[in-house]
This record gives C-alpha cells, structure tokens and sequence, in this order.
C-alpha cells in the first residue's frame, strides 16, 4: 500500500473498528507493532493534542519501515484540527501511513476531501438488499469456514442488523470445527445465541407483499429487541403509509418527483413508495389509514388487549389488505 492516509467509516461502529484492526495489521505487515503504530483518541483514551498527531506523521521511522498513525473518533476533531491534518496531506511523508478511524460526530466535508484526494475510504457500509446478500456472502466467502446455502440463510436471517458479530461468529465456527471446514445450518444454530435486530423495510417489505406469516416473524423478532415498544412500531407503520397517503392523487409520475414531494434525498425509497400507493389505489390507503389509527387507540390504551396483541392483529389485516392486486 502506497497510500498516505486511509479513511475507515461506516454506520455499524463495531464493522468500523474491525475494519480500522484489520487494516492496521495489513499496514504492519511483518513488523513489530510496538514500533510501528501509534494511536490517538477513541473512547478509552484521553483528549489527544492534534499537533501530537502531526509530529508523529512527520517522523521518520526508527528500525522499521514504515510508521502507521491510528486517530480514532475523527469527527471529535475541530475545524482547526482538521485543518492541520488537511494541511499535513498536502505534502504527507512517504514512510507514514495515517489511518482516520470515524465515530464521536461528523467528518469535516475539507478532511474528507483530502483523503479523496490522498488516500483511500475503507466503506464498511452494509446497505440493504442485494447489497447486504452480496455483502454477507463476500464475507462469508473470505472467512476461516464455509457455510452452506441453508446455513447462509440462517445466519442472515439471524443476524438482521447486527452485522458486527459476523467475524466473531465465523471465528467461533473455525474454534469447534476446524478452518476450512464446511458448516451445515444444523452445525451453526447451536452458536447463533440471541436474533439480531432487523431494520424496519424488513417489516414493511413483508406487509406490501402480503406475506402475513412473514411479517408476523419479523414483528416478534422487533418486539423482543431492547428498547422495543409497540409504539415505536407503530411510528414505523405510520411513517409508511404515510408516504402513500402523501402521494395518493398528488400526481407525481417519477422517482425523482415523489422524493421532493416527500422531502426526501434518495429516489430509491419513494419510488417504493410511489408503487405501492399506486397498487394500493386511494380506498385501501384510506382503510390502511383508518386501521392505523383504530390501533393507534388501542395500543394507548382503549382496549384491554396487550399492544403486542394490537399490533399482531393490524399486521395481519395489512397483509391482507395489500394481498388483492399483487
């Protein structure tokens, strides 16, 4: 690697410091890490001076080749501090490798710039769909087991949003059956231990599709996870429908057209949007509407029923409310 500074960024805080680990590894190669890297802020060290930083980017290194440069929590850095990095960039020392590890608030828009400009950005990004399957996989691929189709699904499903126990898990799997070994789904499910947290499309998904059985899986999984509340859930459907009743009879014909009409930056999500308010046509987002708001009433309390009972029997009627037509 010839690159000056490495961004390491992501949304998934523990992806980011497996990712900023690994790569600081790659760095040292054969070295000795005590005489190569040395690291600046993250949450269990003190406030860092940035001119410590930059003094130790601009020292040669001593009885190893290179020297590696670890700052944590980057968007703890002020606009002055960014600044020096950014001026450091300008002209780095060939023997220093900056790595920029993201967390403790916003990246400054010029250091970020700078590393465009310099460097390399190590996305540990996920994303949803296609994206996260091919993700997994990839990871899956390039880890000390294999697991089989049934048992990438499981794993999947399992994990949800909790993508950061992966290489733990996998390393796991490599402890009780060897490297290289192949992984059955019966082989894994002893290790899996608590479900992930699924993101709430997951939910929504299933509803539009009218996939009742689905939908009812994914909702016990978001009810079981910490913090939950049915309220919380609620919101989530409320928000989804929402965005049909805003676009029913509005007469948006693009992606582009009901992302503004939204307020939203991506087309992606309001094209969904769009399509399912145009499938579902006026009188069912008006019946979804009304049963949101019946359940609304429930759920706080004008019925006996517990809100996990509420929103079980709301889940099932917008399943089928969405089955007809699709």
């Amino acid at each position: 690697m010839t690159e000056a500074v490495f961004l390491v960024r992501g949304t998934d805080p523990s992806l980011v410091a497996q990712a900023a680990h690994a790569l600081t590894e790659q760095l040292v190669g054969g070295g000795d890490p005590s005489l190569t890297v040395e690291e600046f802020g993250g949450p269990a060290v003190e406030p860092f001076d940035v001119g410590a930083v930059i003094d130790a980017c601009t020292t040669p290194p001593f009885l190893v080749e290179r020297r590696v440069v670890v700052v944590r929590d980057i968007g703890q850095l002020t606009p002055a501090d960014a600044k020096r990095i950014v001026e450091y960039l300008q002209d780095p020392l060939a023997t220093t490798a900056l790595v920029l590890v993201a967390g403790g608030g916003t990246l400054p828009q010029s250091l970020s710039k700078a590393v465009g400009a310099s460097g390399r950005v190590v996305d540990t990004s996920v994303g949803n769909g296609r994206a996260r399957s091919q993700w997994l996989a990839d990871h899956v691929r390039g880890g000390p087991v294999r697991l089989d189709g049934a048992a990438t699904a499981l794993l999947s499903d399992h994990l949800g949003e909790d993508m950061g126990r992966l290489e733990g898990l996998l390393d796991t799997l490599a402890a009780a059956y060897g490297r290289g070994a192949t992984v059955s789904s019966d082989d894994l499910e002893p290790f899996l231990g608590t479900a992930g947290n699924l993101a709430p499309w997951d939910l929504t998904d299933a509803i539009d599709a009218g996939r009742p059985a689905r939908a009812l899986s994914v909702l016990h999984r978001m009810l079981d996870a910490p913090e939950s509340h049915p309220l919380r859930i609620m919101s989530v459907l409320h928000g989804h429908y929402r965005k049909m009743l805003q676009l029913d009879g509005s007469g948006v014909t693009s992606a582009e057209e009901a992302a503004r009409v939204l307020g939203m930056k991506s087309a992606f999500p309001a094209k969904k949007a769009l399509g399912e308010s145009r499938r579902l046509g006026s009188e069912r987002v008006a019946q979804a509407i009304r049963l949101l708001a019946r359940a609304d009433l429930d759920v706080r309390g004008s019925t006996a029923l517990p809100g996990e009972t509420v929103l079980e029997v709301l889940v099932a009627r917008l399943c089928r409310l969405a089955g007809p037509g699709r």
